[in-house]
């Protein structure tokens, strides 16, 4: 039997609220299935089962707010029956199985200042993280109960009631703590260069033109399917710095920044990007920005970006300079595309252009290494039938 714990959604996360449960006891689960809804301080977040398994036990009741890594369900491994499960579970002492008593004895009440609370629900109360103030008791003076407990455990999470300026003012708290981090720890050294994209360009406008409005292209499909496929050319700016060493991520997964209509800001991944035909690049682009503002993530797109990349240009910046998001080591900016003078073959001409930058860590590579990316990002995009 394994524990499944509350995963980390992305370093801004250190708790959050369990919305719905999606399982019961009994059910079959497969890798990747949802099985609960996770509420944080950005969104409420679909959380994917991370291995098949059998639902042995649920251990938290919706409504409770729990830390990142508390085990909240438990799962039958391959050959395992709830029969072998039960015998490894130790026994519940006394009062944890003991109903409340008729009474409480004088030396068990708390003060008049605080709410009269039964040892039973009192830890139960802790282990659900429910405010025992905010509790009407429904024992003998007034005294809550381990029923009431448990029912206010099943209550609906305090977290969808929350006002859109609760909601932003808690997104702000998590955002800048991830990012006081990121600049306390990360020595980040910054580049950038000025990328002509005529041939790009002109590639994709030949190529909308003949295609449905359905089919066509954005230019920051390019952007990202270029990164995509430098990263694999220089895999020290894909992955991760984690006790105090580079892990290298498995394929290129672009955590890419979203602005939300209510305010802050969201890093959903799409996944193994260099690999994806810039066909369903683009409708896994567009779907994955309208789930993210309407609130339909899933916990892989949160957990698993293994570099960031974020494009201001439509608000009218020429560069922007980002700041890496822990444990990623590296994050590239795109500044909007524009016309600009340019020398092409000993002439001057007007060619569309746009900024590309890379901020990185130099704990895991140095500026040599990080032009070279550039310069490959570059490359591919004066081919675009490469991408």
């Amino acid at each position: 039997m394994i524990d499944f714990k509350l995963p980390s959604l992305g370093a801004d996360m250190d708790e959050g609220t369990l919305l719905e449960w999606r399982i019961k006891p009994g059910d079959t689960v497969r890798r990747g299935q949802v099985i609960a809804v996770v509420d944080t301080a950005k969104a409420a977040v679909d959380v994917e089962c991370w291995q098949d398994g059998e639902v042995f036990e649920l251990l938290i009741e919706p409504g409770a707010k729990v830390p990142v890594g508390t085990p909240i369900a438990s799962l039958l491994q391959a050959g395992e029956s709830a029969d072998s499960a039960r015998r490894q579970v130790p026994p519940k002492s006394p009062v944890e199985q003991a109903a409340p008593a008729p009474s409480i004895p004088s030396e068990a009440v708390a003060p008049a200042s605080r709410p009269r609370v039964s040892p039973a629900a009192r830890k139960r109360a802790g282990e659900l993280g429910l405010d025992l103030a905010a509790l009407t008791g429904s024992g003998p003076h007034g005294v809550v109960t381990l029923e009431d407990v448990e029912a206010a455990g099943r209550a609906p999470a305090p977290a969808t009631d929350r006002g859109p300026s609760d909601r932003q003012a808690a997104m702000r708290q998590a955002i800048a703590a991830a990012m006081s981090r990121s600049k306390r720890e990360i020595p980040h050294y910054y580049l950038s260069e000025t990328i002509a994209l005529g041939p790009a360009m002109a590639w994709l406008q030949a190529r909308n033109a003949r295609s449905t409005p359905e089919e066509r292209l954005l230019p920051s499909v390019l952007l990202l399917k270029a990164v995509a496929l430098a990263l694999r050319e220089y895999p020290q700016l894909n992955g991760f710095w984690r006790e105090d060493a580079f892990q290298p991520a498995a394929d290129v997964h672009l955590g890419v920044a979203i602005a939300l209509r209510q305010g802050g800001l969201i890093a959903p991944a799409l996944h193994a990007v260099a690999s994806r035909p810039l066909e369903q690049l683009m409708g896994e682009l567009a779907d994955l920005v309208q789930r993210a503002r309407s609130g339909s993530l899933r916990s892989s797109e949160l957990s698993d970006a293994s570099l960031t990349v974020t494009q201001l240009g439509d608000q009218g910046v020429d560069a922007v300079f980002g700041v890496i998001y822990p444990p990623q080591v590296a994050l590239v900016g795109f500044g909007r595309i524009a016309e600009r003078p340019w020398v092409e073959a000993g002439q001057l001409c007007v060619m569309p252009c746009v900024v590309a930058s890379l901020a990185a860590d130099h704990r895991v590579s140095d500026g040599h290494y990080g032009a070279r990316f550039l310069g490959e990002v570059r490359r591919l995009l004066q081919s675009p039938d490469s991408l």
